[in-house]
């Protein structure tokens, strides 16, 4: 899952003037507006969340004001410094509210994001509207002379194109509207998360006859009776959180548990499930409005125009002709692994049978199973060799700081050297699974780098997954897929810790198309099929010994075992996404269930029973950063597989080839087009047929 979503509500244009003061009374009583250093996990509470939001609200407007109203001749440092470094404090004081109501599952820490979180909205639209402030900013970009950095110009496009989406130019009624769908959004999209995550929690399976877990991992049975015990209760019981669903849908051997857990899974806040209460129906209706509401307002057809804006993708028929063109070249490989995996399981697949046949499949042809893998991959083990590999493509050293407080016992700090020990930044790691906890696995900034007017802050971040959690000898073994989810969101922290960009709304992440934005991430995942890289992450418990050769070798022969099957599962999502957006019409709606049964029929080889509710629990859309946007998985991932190839081509551990990519991709963040540091990357644009040759698809 994506994995990389940025969590903070306000736009890159927020931020903090150095030459005023601060209201230094109240900030040194309230730990969360302490942005002197890491933040202060062991001392921040949900009570100090609003105080310190609105303190921080009118302290900037404050200085927005005098900021305005004493530059009658605004430069780059006299506006753009100052305005970049209060959405730098800005950032530092909500980051770990975000954070802490995402991993905690706390209500209070839910309360009081949702308390604070309009403030935010509704702050960060007046200032994207502010008309002085992009006037100020327009002429800054008119007087940057010659010697002007490309960072300095990058940061000035970016805000001026920000001040346009956010409605600027509108008449004054139309600019309140704007502001009012984008308060009533946030909100919505906030409570859409949480009927996700509610009716997650909710739900849970009671078993007490052994022979109803059949072929279920021990791992997951294991941890399927301490959850029964915590409830006290006899036998074993199922959670609905991904390592559970995973292990049951893979392994079971009953197939009606598997359609059980599907059921559950496919209905999480929905009219299908337990509690009306959890039912996402009205807002995806309400999302779907309104994004359409103000993507017109700011003078585009449709919100899928208006996500395109800030992506690589130049049009709606340049999104879709690329999805389209995936599908048709993927559907003949599709249809034959379809067809040889009804063949072998003798029978008619139904949705909850696929991972399950798929694993047998694999294990009958290539002798290879995600159990047998799974023990070689301690999660220790595999963190080690990936800071290892990390080390050997770019020279930097990680090193785990005990010294530094956290939210939560299993949380764990890292400090990110350069090769000369020179400190570069750090970042949090949270991975196992808990009742509580936000499904998936994704990254987000702490801090971002910044390096200006005297002052610098470092990149720190936070690294969050849902593997299975550790056992009474603090042993939590992944599958080959976890290792692989690992990578991909190390590839994105590594994005937002090596840039060299000391621009807080352009450095890292920052800035990036979204649709490019995984680029790092999915190229990250290719080392995760390498034998010299997994040699260095893998450990049997027991004996110590490395993941045989032998055993790599069947995994690697595996790989593209249901991939057209992937590929189109992926595509089907894409597709729903973006035709979701791009062809809303308010006058007549077209269901959001038809709109997705449309798709299927295009796309989908498997059909999905009537309950199937995938959109009402879809938080990629409605709840994070990917709307109109889903399709950026496969679009990064083509450039992905094309970087890779460069490495394959002279070696993957290649020193200036590594170094090529740290300068060209990992270390611009938002400073640089995209396609042109791509271009300095590899030589040539990319092609798809790197991809489809990955997947192991013909590209004739």
């Amino acid at each position: 899952m994506f994995s990389c979503r940025r969590t903070q509500s306000a736009p890159t244009v927020l931020c903090y003037y150095p030459a005023l003061e601060l209201d230094t009374k109240h900030t040194m009583k309230n730990p969360l507006l302490d942005t002197s250093a890491l933040p202060r996990f062991d001392d921040i509470s949900p009570h100090h969340v609003l105080p310190a939001v609105e303190q921080l609200i009118a302290n900037h407007r404050k200085q927005l004001d005098t900021l305005l109203d004493q530059n009658a001749a605004p430069d780059f440092e006299s506006l753009v410094v100052p305005i970049e470094l209060m959405d730098h404090e800005l950032g530092r004081v909500w980051s770990p509210v975000t954070h802490l109501q995402s991993v905690l599952g706390s209500p209070d820490w839910r309360d009081a994001y949702n308390q604070a979180l309009p403030l935010l909205t509704e702050h960060g639209t007046e200032i994207s509207q502010n008309a002085r402030l992009q006037r100020a900013y327009a002429n800054v970009g008119q007087s940057l002379t010659s010697d002007a950095s490309e960072s300095q110009r990058s940061a000035v496009d970016h805000a001026l194109k920000d001040f346009h989406l956010a409605g600027v130019d509108l008449p004054d009624a139309d600019k309140h509207r704007f502001k009012e769908i984008m308060q009533e959004l946030a909100g919505i999209q906030a409570s859409f998360e949480h009927k996700v995550q509610d009716a997650s929690d909710a739900w849970s399976l009671h078993i007490e006859d052994a022979d109803e877990l059949a072929g279920v991992p021990k791992q997951a049975v294991d941890r399927a009776a301490e959850d029964a015990a915590e409830k006290q209760l006899d036998g074993w019981l199922l959670l609905l959180n991904y390592p559970t669903y995973d292990a049951i849908m893979t392994h079971a051997r009953q197939r009606p548990l598997r359609e059980t857990m599907y059921r559950a899974w496919a209905t999480r806040g929905s009219d299908q499930g337990d509690d009306p209460a959890w039912d996402n129906s009205e807002n995806i209706e309400k999302i779907l409005a309104l994004r359409h509401e103000a993507a017109g307002l700011v003078g585009f057809k449709s919100y899928a125009d208006y996500s395109l804006a800030t992506k690589m993708a130049g049009s709606s028929d340049a999104v879709l002709a690329f999805l389209r063109e995936l599908s048709a070249r993927s559907r003949a490989a599709a249809e034959q692994e379809l067809f040889d995996l009804q063949e072998f399981a003798g029978m008619h697949l139904e949705p909850w049978d696929t991972a399950f046949w798929l694993e047998k499949f694999k294990q009958a042809r290539f002798s290879v199973s995600n159990e047998e893998l799974r023990q070689y991959f301690p999660a220790s083990t595999v963190i080690s060799g990936l800071f290892a590999l990390a080390a050997k493509l770019y020279g930097v050293e990680l090193v785990e700081r005990s010294d530094v407080a956290v939210w939560h016992a299993e949380a764990r700090y890292f400090a990110v050297k350069s090769a000369d020990g020179e400190l570069i930044g750090g970042f949090y790691a949270d991975i196992y699974a808990r009742s509580g906890k936000r499904n998936g696995a994704w990254i987000d900034e702490c801090i971002s780098r910044q390096q200006l007017n005297g002052g610098s802050a470092l990149p720190v971040g936070y690294l969050v997954c849902n593997f299975p959690p550790r056992d009474d000898t603090g042993l939590s073994l992944l599958t080959h897929d976890d290792v692989v989810t690992l990578f991909h969101e190390f590839g994105h922290m590594l994005h937002h810790l090596l840039t060299r960009i000391d621009i807080p709304s352009i450095s890292g992440i920052n800035g990036v198309p979204w649709d490019a934005v995984e680029l790092p991430s999915q190229f990250m995942e290719n080392f995760a099929w390498s034998y010299d890289v997994l040699n260095k992450c893998s450990a049997h418990p027991e004996t110590g010994e490395p993941l045989p050769r032998e055993l790599f070798d069947k995994l690697e022969q595996s790989r593209n075992a249901g991939a057209g099957l992937a590929m189109l599962r992926q595509l089907e999502l894409g597709l729903f996404d973006f035709l979701l957006h791009a062809n809303y019409d308010p006058n007549d709606p077209v269901p959001v269930l038809t709109v997705l049964e449309n798709v299927r029929a295009e796309v989908s080889l498997i059909a999905h029973p009537d309950y199937n509710r995938l959109p009402h629990a879809f938080s990629h859309i409605f709840a994070g950063g990917y709307a109109a946007g889903y399709y950026s998985y496969k679009w990064a991932e083509v450039l992905a597989a094309d970087a890779f190839s460069a490495f394959k081509e002279v070696g993957i551990f290649d020193a200036e080839t590594a170094r090529r990519f740290r300068r060209e991709i990992l270390e611009v963040g938002g400073s640089r087009d995209i396609m042109d540091a791509y271009i300095a990357f590899r030589g040539r644009k990319p092609t798809i047929d790197a991809l489809l040759q990955q997947d192991g698809i013909q590209t004739t």
